[in-house]
């Protein structure tokens, strides 16, 4: 879905289609690609067409079938009619009406939206209520991915827990039969990559393609890994690497751990025509606490069956944006890193809930801390539970560059961050963009927890 005159404008419905709650787009169960530029509107009519009655449970019933959308990871307003998730809400048979702004100086690169009602974010994320934002642009900082094939992948978790062909689902994605990690609980998810169980990506031997790939998932976490080969990181969670750090718009990695929410873009080359190679993801130990995170196949690499190049892939055109690249004005952050931190979120849990700080959300509690936009603040995130945790904050980017108190090798610009259990993430956050101001929000991005109270708001002002 793309702009005509600076404008994105589409109708999108919320439905229950078999028992699962779902997008509908063009009277097809589908949730769109949006492509903008910076500088264009995105403009959605969101139909709550949900039952009254939900057929369904939530992480805290019962359930009202109230939703909302979200735009993760975008620098633009949390006022209404932009990304306002807690005044804008439709239950069923409302309409909401979003005009979100994109800045003219905004960062290229992969975003995206899901659903954010408290209390059934996690079902409706489940149930597969996310698609994925692409801002035009990211050849002004790389431009190798204007000749390269581009493709979209939005991976989404899917539940097998009470699926009667889960054995032979599991066995489809190749879940060895080895546990992963500190748990000893079965598999409960497998994973999709738009929609489908581990389809086939068309790629020729030595090609180079642009990948994009969202986490969509409601609580799991991806270790992506392509067989034998490397990813080219160029953007992490939406941001280029090269809008911070020029000199160094490439990082390469044989295999990523991407959170909930997180966003990798990376330019992958073919493998030889013999191979038999796959996309996975490789076990994740979430903790003695936390749920099972095995590893999978996403997808199978496979040479094109048309004998032409990437048959299936979606070449970048040129966009009539401006060729002004957005000015990152660096501040040296080493002394922010020295000072004791401007705030500290601590995850808590406990049979009853989760906690961020010993409180659990409530939508009329008033902001658990303040900000004042034009300046930089020096966060540290602790888990103080036995499972791993991903951060996220809505608006802003932040520098995420300690782990357990010791820098990290290489810090990166994300909006959401793992944060080990027992131990802590320290991260600089970029509040320098006067869009943001407005109420906002933080939480734990497993959903599950997050409807369970592990959110808090933060007031920009």
């Amino acid at each position: 879905m793309q702009a005509r005159n600076h404008v994105v404008s589409l109708t999108l419905h919320a439905v229950n289609e078999n028992g699962r709650d779902a997008f509908a787009f063009e009277d097809q169960e589908v949730a769109p690609v949006i492509r903008a530029s910076p500088g264009d509107v995105l403009r959605i009519t969101y139909v709550n067409d949900l039952p009254r009655r939900s057929p369904e449970t939530c992480a805290v019933n019962p359930c009202m079938d109230m939703t909302n959308l979200h735009f993760h990871g975008l620098t633009v307003s949390p006022n209404a009619p932009q990304d306002d998730v807690l005044g804008m809400m439709a239950m069923p048979g409302q309409v909401l009406h979003y005009s979100v702004e994109i800045p003219r100086d905004h960062a290229p690169g992969l975003f995206w939206y899901h659903t954010h009602p408290h209390g059934e974010s996690h079902r409706q994320l489940l149930d597969g209520m996310s698609g994925a934002i692409v801002i035009e642009g990211m050849e002004r900082y790389v431009p190798e991915v204007r000749r390269r094939p581009e493709r979209v992948m939005v991976v989404r978790g899917r539940s097998i827990e009470h699926d009667p062909n889960a054995a032979e689902l599991e066995q489809q994605v190749g879940i060895p039969s080895k546990k992963c990690g500190a748990t000893a609980e079965a598999p409960e998810e497998i994973f999709t990559v738009n929609g489908a169980i581990r389809p086939q990506i068309e790629i020729a031997p030595h090609e180079r393609q642009f990948w994009r790939i969202v986490n969509a998932s409601a609580d799991r976490y991806l270790d992506l890994q392509v067989d034998g080969q490397t990813f080219e990181i160029i953007a992490l969670d939406g941001m280029p690497l090269a809008y911070h750090e020029p000199e160094s718009p490439k990082r390469t990695t044989n295999h990523l751990l991407v959170a909930p929410a997180g966003r990798l873009e990376a330019i992958i080359t073919g493998p030889p025509a013999e191979a038999h190679v796959a996309l996975r993801t490789l076990c994740v130990d979430t903790g003695p606490a936390g749920d099972p995170n095995p590893e999978m196949v996403l997808a199978d690499l496979v040479p094109p069956s048309s004998g032409r190049t990437s048959s299936k892939a979606t070449r970048q055109q040129a966009h009539a944006i401006d060729d002004r690249l957005p000015v990152y004005n660096p501040i040296d952050v080493e002394p922010l890193k020295k000072t004791a931190p401007d705030f500290t979120v601590t995850f808590t849990e406990d049979k009853n809930g989760f906690y961020i700080n010993g409180r659990k959300f409530a939508a009329d509690a008033s902001p658990m801390t303040s900000a004042r936009v034009g300046t930089y603040q020096h966060w540290r995130i602790v888990n103080q539970t036995a499972e791993l945790h991903p951060f996220h904050i809505h608006q802003v980017h932040f520098l995420a560059y300690a782990e357990n108190g010791i820098p990290l090798a290489q810090p990166a610009w994300l909006d959401t961050v793992n944060v080990p259990y027992g131990g802590s993430a320290d991260v600089i956050l970029d509040l320098t963009d006067p869009v943001i101001r407005g109420m906002s929000l933080f939480h734990c991005h497993l959903l599950n927890h997050e409807d369970k109270g592990m959110m808090a708001k933060i007031l920009f002002k």
